[in-house]
């Protein structure tokens, strides 16, 4: 096996969801980021960011492409992944009640779990690990963590549900920091995937961005 070269490059996984708003809040953290329509976009990727979407079709798209063999392989190989929403419960080794996809960290999800696109909230919390400062976070349609293995840190915990995890090579989010001004969770993933960020102890808020920010970057991903 050749050594693998990492570019610099973060990509985000391109079947469906939401792959835009991602890679606005990378490139306002000037990184380079790649849509991943097909195995060969993977190559040489510092990390991988897998967006919230309909984590059913997204399963399905993966396993239709071959995908998921590809990003398991590029995972071993020393890709880092971030998975939102969605993307959690595609990384997850349990998912109640169905079988599981790339099996990547040792936790059980449960989808849904908050109720229906009407149940959507968002809510701020602070997580010492990502930011001094409190952070706004959206749940829509979100999942949640019921079980960690003894690999996993969980980084946010509510009374009754936890709600971020990682261990050493994958971050999981069962909400949406993409869809808020925060760029303090893309900065966590970028470094933890051994790259610079811009302005690595900036404020966590991005004061410029806005709801429609991510329409400037959707001909990156179509």
């Amino acid at each position: 096996m050749k050594p693998r070269k990492d570019s610099g490059i973060i990509g985000v996984l391109d079947l469906q969801g939401g792959v835009a708003e991602h890679l606005d809040h990378l490139s306002r953290l000037e990184i380079e980021g790649r849509p991943v329509k097909e195995a060969g976009d993977l190559e040489n990727l510092a990390g991988l960011i897998l967006p919230g979407g309909e984590s059913t079709c997204l399963s399905k798209l993966l396993r239709i492409f071959r995908m998921d063999e590809a990003i398991v392989q590029a995972h071993r190989d020393g890709m880092k992944i971030w998975g939102t929403c969605a993307g959690a419960i595609l990384l997850a080794k349990e998912i109640i009640g169905e079988q599981p996809v790339l099996s990547l960290i040792d936790i059980t999800v449960e989808r849904n779990y908050f109720g229906s696109q009407l149940d959507s909230f968002a809510i701020e919390a602070l997580i010492p690990s990502i930011s001094s400062e409190h952070l706004p976070l959206t749940f829509i349609r979100a999942p949640m963590i019921v079980r960690i293995g003894e690999d996993v840190k969980v980084l946010l915990e509510f009374d009754d549900y936890i709600a971020a995890v990682e261990n050493p090579t994958v971050l999981v989010t069962i909400f949406h920091p993409e869809l808020t001004a925060c760029l303090a969770f893309h900065r966590y993933f970028i470094r933890k995937c051994g790259l610079d960020p811009q302005d690595i102890h900036a404020e966590p808020m991005d004061a410029t961005w806005h709801t429609a920010s991510w329409t400037r970057l959707t001909r990156l991903a179509s």
